[in-house]
């Protein structure tokens, strides 16, 4: 059993497929540590999951857990503190945060899941001391986060920084369930979309590496082309470049927009690394104004994997915090 000092919040970071816990003391250390699949869950296993998990982690420190911040890929309705609509879990309507609170007893806090990965890099990591900063994070969709002046910019109604929702390619792919759209970023460069791309590549290729890997079974996904590419294998590392090169328009949409001083990069994805950065760099700085991609850094995320955990701790650290003073 971890012991953890006083003021221990516990932040949460769901996605599309998992969901991962974790107490954060005030020196962002993360004391125990808990994960949960919840790929395809309906509502009340959903919330049965997480409750499950937070209380695993709750079990496994030694010392008072104050509150619970939860990142979520959603849109964030701020004024009836509702999750608005999600492409990815279903919870639509639902007032989430009151909901964990009641369940778990403790205050708990919610906002998106790449603004609260921000928060983390913005406060510690790849983007402290930046006055403008954007998140891009490649998962298994693609969320965004934005600070403008200091400050998270969350939208007229909190429904903000969906980035992975621009439309980089009119006539793409359909984006999903939730988004009417296509050839938004998520469906060109989300592990989803590099999943789809090198399962049709394996079908059409069975002497190809991932094509044998197809046939033996194996789970054609994003972490088996990264493994492949790192291996040497020229079909994989096609993958990912082209990839980057769909984020790397992104990026030149985000440089033009809000001219950034840095874009940080995270999420399981970019477990790629170069691979997926060095072709993002040269279409950003092909296709951006000048000015503005001249003065733009493009780094990964400092806390690689954990920053959403991290972001939702110190946001639930934030809310209660505001909560004393009022």
């Amino acid at each position: 059993m971890a012991e953890v000092p006083a003021e221990c919040v516990i932040g949460v970071d769901l996605g599309g497929t998992k969901a991962v816990a974790a107490a954060v003391d005030r020196e962002l250390a993360m004391r125990h540590r808990a994960r949960r699949e919840i790929l395809r869950q309906d509502l009340p296993t959903l919330l049965a999951t997480l409750t499950a998990l937070v209380d695993e982690v709750r079990e496994g420190v030694r010392g008072e857990v104050e509150g619970v911040g939860f990142g979520i890929p959603c849109l964030i309705d701020q004024d009836r503190h509702l999750a608005a609509s999600s492409v990815h879990l279903p919870i639509e309507g639902l007032a989430f945060a009151d909901v964990m609170a009641e369940r778990l007893g403790i205050p708990a806090f919610m906002d998106n899941d790449g603004n609260l990965a921000l928060l983390a890099e913005h406060h510690a990591g790849a983007a402290r001391g930046e006055q403008n900063a954007v998140m891009i994070t490649l998962g298994t969709g693609v969320a965004g986060g934005i600070v403008i002046a200091g400050e998270l910019y969350r939208g007229a109604q909190g429904a903000g920084a969906e980035l992975g929702h621009m439309i980089v390619d009119a006539d793409g792919p359909e984006c999903g369930p939730g988004c009417p759209s296509r050839g938004c970023l998520e469906a060109l460069c989300s592990g989803s979309a590099l999943a789809r791309d090198a399962l049709a590549f394996a079908r059409n290729a069975p002497d190809s590496r991932l094509g044998q890997a197809l046939a033996q079974g194996r789970d054609i996904n994003g972490p088996l082309v990264t493994e492949l590419a790192f291996d040497g294998d020229p079909d994989a590392a096609t993958l990912l470049t082209r990839l980057g090169e769909w984020l790397g328009i992104g990026l030149a949409n985000v440089a033009n927009i809000f001219n950034p001083d840095v874009v940080v990069v995270g999420g399981g994805v970019m477990a790629a690394g170069e691979l997926i950065l060095g072709p993002a760099r040269r279409v950003l700085a092909d296709r951006a104004l000048a000015l503005p991609a001249a003065h733009l850094r493009v780094t990964p995320a400092r806390f690689g994997a954990d920053a959403g955990v991290l972001g939702a701790a110190l946001f639930a650290r934030e809310r209660l915090r505001q909560r004393v003073r009022a």
